[in-house]
């Protein structure tokens, strides 16, 4: 059975528990690896500054404590591979769902290959499929 490593297991400590809840139930399913929870001010910017958000400090969903955003990859870690990305984040989805039906969690969840959620994933202009975020 998967499990995360010490370094996703830190990541994802920084985040809502909420995201703990959802990550901890996919893990026991998919592989994957904790790329970022929180965001300080010098790393939004850097992730600004690269093209990887489109907002600044303290704007963005990582720059609260916790973190209302979570980034998580499909493992091993492939970032030319937007197919396995997209399974992934559709399963990712699901359990965010159930686990919102279910009570165990109070927040819905929204991805970053499909900010509208109208889970029609080409009409986004910015992807960011390793994105999951906390919403009311």
């Amino acid at each position: 059975m998967p499990k995360f490593s010490q370094a996703s297991f830190s990541k994802l400590s920084t985040c809502h528990p909420d995201l703990q809840v959802i990550f901890y139930t996919v893990i026991k399913y998919f592989d994957c690896t904790i790329l970022e929870g929180f965001r300080n001010q010098a790393d939004q910017e850097t992730a600004f500054a690269h093209g990887a958000t489109q907002l600044h400090w303290p704007h963005g969903k990582h720059n609260s404590q916790p973190s209302m955003a979570v980034d998580v990859i499909p493992y091993p870690v492939d970032f030319k591979d937007t197919l396995r990305a997209y399974y992934f984040g559709g399963i990712v989805m699901g359990i965010a769902k159930m686990l919102k039906d279910e009570g165990k969690i109070t927040h819905s969840l929204r991805w970053g290959a499909d900010w509208n959620s109208d889970t029609l994933v080409r009409n986004e202009s910015f992807k960011d499929s390793s994105h999951f975020e906390l919403i009311d």
